[in-house]
């Protein structure tokens, strides 16, 4: 009777640890910048539920300074399997050895846009010249102090003479640029369409003209720490599929991954 006992015990502690492996082994955490992310929250519950994988989400700006960055988390020792930013940005990364050899997937491309506060007059952005006049006006224009607040802050700006007229802020988030127009805070946010599309608040103007843009194209790597690289690389080929092509679209971005339907 005894040995039985034991002998059921042991079973039932070996399939509970191979269960508890298991579930281990579908557990996947993703660190993402501003500029994919309305896209990546009307995908996510739809991957979890089909692939019976459950994500850890954690934010984190493409570049620039302080510890808010991915590349400053990563180096913090944050584990991550698959990070989601700017190619800039991934090229930062990449350098550093930080991503597994291979593994970048283009996701999509947005251009820069402009923003005010809702139901504020809208300047008129569509030239260079239009928009100089609206930088040179806004009282204070906000950007994201990452790849499109850097370029403009150290390149746009500078190119159209008006570097030390504009008054600017940087603010470690898309979110909170954006979040300071609608306070009226500022006049004027200025970063990827994405970050503009259905945020309280603000109306989007338009995007910048050809002469002064950038499009940033936003890709998904695995990290090379990454435990999960097989199930990091099942999520990258999702959001790279059709599956999340509608999603991406309705962010104001362009799919560029692998065998879309345009």
């Amino acid at each position: 009777m005894l040995k039985r006992a034991l002998a059921i015990l042991a079973v039932t502690l070996a399939t509970s640890f191979a269960t508890s492996e298991g579930n281990a082994m579908e557990k996947l955490t993703v660190m993402i910048s501003g500029g994919f992310s309305l896209a990546y929250k009307q995908i996510l519950p739809e991957f979890e539920r089909s692939m019976g994988m459950t994500v850890t989400t954690l934010s984190g700006a493409s570049q620039g300074t302080g510890p808010k960055t991915i590349k400053s988390q990563l180096e913090q020792g944050v584990g991550v399997d698959v990070v989601i930013l700017s190619k800039e940005g991934l090229g930062e990364l990449i350098a550093a050895g930080r991503i597994a050899k291979g593994s970048e997937m283009k996701l999509a491309s947005v251009p820069l846009g402009a923003a005010v506060r809702q139901g504020s007059a809208k300047p008129d952005v569509g030239s260079v010249d239009a928009l100089k006049r609206a930088l040179l006006s806004a009282h204070l224009v906000a950007l994201p102090a990452s790849t499109s607040g850097i370029f403009l802050k150290d390149e746009i700006f500078p190119r159209l003479g008006i570097a030390d007229k504009v008054a600017s802020k940087l603010f470690a988030r898309g979110i909170e640029s954006t979040g300071a127009v609608a306070a009226g805070e500022a006049d004027l946010a200025i970063g990827p369409v994405s970050e503009l599309v259905n945020q309280p608040g603000i109306e989007i103007v338009g995007p910048l003209p050809d002469d002064v843009q950038l499009v940033q194209v936003f890709t998904a790597a695995i990290v090379g720490t990454s435990r999960s690289s097989e199930q990091a690389k099942q999520f990258i080929d999702y959001l790279s599929s059709d599956q999340s092509t509608t999603a991406i679209k309705n962010s104001g971005m362009t799919p560029v991954g692998k065998a879309r339907k345009q």
